[in-house]
């Protein structure tokens, strides 16, 4: 491996939250059972592809997500996601959504971080009253994939305003990899 290929791989300063529905998968490509739980759907456009890129780069990734928790591990599965991520938490298992701060301060706990990290966490995902929202209010840097018209674009509440927007997937590991060289710099900045 050269030089460049071993910085690339080792662990960030960077750590990243993903929502799942038109995030990762296109909640438009989604088949239901009988009961309701997903289980299938399509990856957006690079999105898989980007979930591998910022994985190989040694990128911390985490699930926050809505939804029933087999839904997400069906559709994880089988677009070869799954086992990418660190942690996986659905609103299922804490009985609330987001932009609950339980949903982040779970994962922030699942992977052993603590209040000082949470300049270091970025929140990406589709709905601004959900995950923007919920990623400002707990002080988590906030990523609007601009990606789908299910959803507002705009919000006239400052609260929901992200601090960054990406059009597609892909656009996430040139900023993912901005924001880590920041947080690196800063360090070396104070050591």
């Amino acid at each position: 491996m050269n030089g460049e290929q071993t910085k690339n791989n080792e662990a960030k300063e960077l750590i990243i939250f993903l929502d799942c529905g038109d995030t990762i998968i296109d909640e438009g490509t989604e088949v239901r059972d009988e009961h309701g739980t997903v289980i299938e759907g399509k990856v957006i456009p690079g999105a898989d592809e980007m979930v591998r890129l910022l994985a190989e780069r040694g990128y911390r990734l985490a699930i926050v997500a809505d939804g029933l928790a087999q839904s997400f591990k069906n559709l994880l599965s089988v677009n070869g996601l799954y086992d990418y991520f660190e942690v996986l938490i659905y609103s299922e298992q804490l009985k609330v959504e987001k932009p609950s701060p339980r949903m982040f301060r779970a994962a922030m706990g699942a992977m052993e971080l603590g209040e000082q990290d949470k300049k270091r966490i970025i929140m990406v995902g589709n709905n601004l009253s959900r995950d923007v929202r919920g990623a400002n209010q707990e002080g988590i840097t906030s990523v609007h994939l601009n990606w789908t018209s299910r959803y507002p674009k705009t919000s006239l509440d400052p609260v929901e305003r992200p601090d960054y927007i990406i059009e597609e997937p892909l656009a996430l590991v040139e900023l993912a990899e901005r924001l880590n060289e920041q947080l690196a710099s800063n360090k070396r900045i104070k050591a």
